[in-house]
């Protein structure tokens, strides 16, 4: 029989580690993913995954157990992974290259050429975005999540969602307009305006 998430969130603020410990297990891949399409780096998102868990779990006891787990973890992961990028030291490492990626199984050699500068130029854009549009844009295009989950996962209002999910995307367009041509900016807008 598997155990709710309230009834692990319960036993965890009662002490139980092996609750904790099956929760972190439920929600690790998703705050990595957060974290990792924040900062860029799979060493800077392991340890912002791990800083995030801790977090959670030194402010257990203050978590009400009736509100969802996911929306409060992510919202750790993501401000811990924005002060990171801010960070001066952030400025002086190297950003990774993606150069870990392998191409997809069966793929010919021009695909994993056109994969791969895809996927670079697409990082570049990333990259130049402010974290705060970056998070916004991850958690809206990766995570699927909706406004208010996103405004109450960043604490901040459903508009400035908004107005950082459209400045993002204005952004990104622009960066990749010469890769994507012009008939991508009308596709990106009718998706643009969905909530």
């Amino acid at each position: 029989m598997e155990r709710t998430e309230r009834d692990l969130l319960e036993k965890a603020q009662g002490g139980n580690l092996f609750a904790f410990e099956e929760v972190v297990r439920r929600y690790q891949r998703r705050v990595y993913g957060v974290a990792m399409r924040i900062v860029r780096r799979h060493d800077v998102a392991d340890d912002v995954t791990q800083e995030a868990f801790l977090r959670a779990h030194q402010k257990l006891d203050s978590f009400d157990t009736t509100r969802p787990f996911g929306p409060w973890i992510c919202r750790i992961a993501a401000n811990l992974a924005i002060s990171h990028v801010r960070s001066p030291r952030a400025r002086e490492e190297e950003l990774g290259e993606g150069a870990d990626e392998a191409p997809a199984p069966g793929s010919s050699p021009l695909d994993a050429v056109l994969e791969g500068e895809a996927r670079e130029r697409l990082a570049a854009a990333l990259d130049s975005l402010p974290p705060e549009q970056r998070a916004v844009f991850v958690l809206r295009s990766v995570e699927e999540m909706s406004y208010r989950e996103i405004a109450g996962t960043l604490e901040i209002p459903v508009g400035s969602v908004m107005s950082r999910l459209s400045r993002a995307r204005n952004k990104l367009r622009a960066a990749l307009a010469g890769y994507l041509g012009p008939g991508a900016s009308g596709a990106e807008r009718a998706e643009g305006m969905e909530t």
